[in-house]
């Protein structure tokens, strides 16, 4: 990865007015004074990701991608995954979090320790990014010094403030334990200030309560003024939450989320935030994202920016030959290749969301036709009307056009993991998978 050098100032204080280009800014502490220290020399930076998943999501994709363009412009990241906090969970709106075993927590830490070594440069340059976990500090902490260093220091009235307690408070109440999460979040930005500089904490527009917080602290135990910025929550042009499909939440790990999945995630995105997505994702240039948009506005059909920014965050998450491999399966499917060199987990994958039907090996047995597949998979209303797709020359078995309409299918059909493609028409794709059971 291209690191910027930490003594080119111009780029150091660019790095936010590129965010504000962006549309990366949603709330921020002085940033004319933050533009100054960032001229004075290169910050040192955290955001946290808790490990309340086995994965990262789209939502902390962003974030990672946000301190990345820090690192790139010369300052300092400190990636932090919260082994302590992902104990407790920050609180929300819609109801207390269960709360996970310490050793399914740890294995989480070590996962999304992985995921995140992908994203910044760990090697050998002046402002090498730094891994850190807040179970670190606080494992050893004791309840009557947190109470007396750390608690003294909050306001129980201005935490009630925060719109996620209020919201439970008026609902069904909150625990102490998820109450308390924004002084652990703090106690992290005072801890990381004192041990490593750092001066500015990032993360999403609904942090920025626990964020400030932390703030506040480091200016009252050790005078010091540090900075707060947050992104906007990334939505849909219907208001929902992006990042999220018909089979729940798109996540960074592939065995979570398939790269062909997590590519075509990208591709299907709708024209209306395309653009919006461009600039807070992709880190090609201000001229390059503004000549996909003129193709957004002109020609939409052609999808040309959704490809890019599939092709960019494909390349990102899982690796250049992985997206060259989705991009070889896509085509397959769709008849510009070899389907029987897809293997199990990309046809899993592809078939995923489109119309499909498992059958026993039982049922194999006794024998399906083409129709009789074509019906069972909707892909047709009948079997009837899975014959008049055969005589008319609409239907498919593996990419190969069937013309009988009586056609059986047979084992030479199945492809790995007992799948069978069926097409009608050029673009209407389902899947028939025999079982072993």
């Amino acid at each position: 990865m291209f690191v910027t050098s930490p003594t080119d100032s111009t780029a150091r204080v660019a790095v936010l007015d590129d965010l504000a280009w962006r549309g990366l800014i949603a709330d921020s502490t002085d940033l004319d004074v933050l533009r100054q220290d960032a001229s004075d020399g290169p910050i040192t930076l955290y955001c946290g990701f808790d490990p309340t998943a086995p994965s990262l999501h789209m939502g902390n994709l962003l974030q990672i991608l946000t301190v990345r363009r820090f690192q790139l412009a010369g300052h300092r990241p400190l990636a932090l995954v919260g082994g302590a906090t992902g104990l407790i969970g920050d609180p929300k709106e819609s109801g207390e979090r269960s709360l996970n075993e310490i050793e399914v927590v740890h294995e989480w830490v070590a996962r999304i320790r992985g995921q995140l070594e992908r994203f910044f440069d760990f090697g050998d340059v002046p402002n090498a990014a730094v891994m850190v976990n807040n179970y670190d500090w606080t494992v050893g902490l004791s309840t009557l010094e947190f109470l007396r260093d750390i608690g003294k220091h909050f306001s129980v009235n201005r935490m009630l403030d925060r719109e996620a307690v209020a919201a439970r408070l008026a609902a069904n109440g909150i625990s102490y334990t998820e109450f308390s999460y924004q002084l652990l979040q703090s106690y992290d930005y005072l801890q990381l200030h004192q041990q490593y500089g750092c001066s500015l904490q990032t993360g999403g527009s609904d942090q920025w309560g626990n964020i400030t917080a932390g703030v506040d602290l480091i200016r009252r135990v050790t005078t010091h003024r540090v900075h707060a910025l947050t992104t906007p929550l990334v939505t849909k042009a219907d208001g929902t939450k992006f990042g999220k499909t018909e089979s729940g939440t798109v996540w960074l790990d592939p065995t979570l989320t398939s790269p062909y999945a997590f590519f075509q995630f990208w591709l299907g995105v709708e024209d209306a935030i395309t653009s919006k997505l461009l600039r807070m994702f992709s880190f090609r240039s201000h001229e390059e994202i503004e000549a996909l948009e003129v193709e957004i506005a002109e020609r939409p059909h052609e999808r040309s920016a959704q490809r890019a920014l599939a092709e960019e965050l494909t390349d990102l998450v899982h690796g250049h030959d992985e997206r060259l491999k989705v991009q070889a399966a896509a085509a397959a499917l769709f008849g510009k290749g070899e389907v029987s060199d897809l293997d199990e987990a990309t046809l899993n994958a592809a078939l995923a969301e489109a119309p499909s039907v498992e059958i026993t090996a039982e049922q194999w047995a006794e024998g399906i036709s083409v129709a009789d597949a074509l019906a069972r998979t909707g892909l047709v209303a009948g079997k009837g009307a899975g014959r008049r797709t055969i005589t008319e020359g609409g239907a498919s078995v593996n990419n190969l056009r069937v013309t009988d309409e009586n056609a059986m299918l047979s084992d030479s059909d199945l492809l790995d993991g007992g799948w069978i493609l069926l097409r009608r028409g050029r673009r209407h794709i389902g899947g028939l998978r025999v079982t072993s059971s």
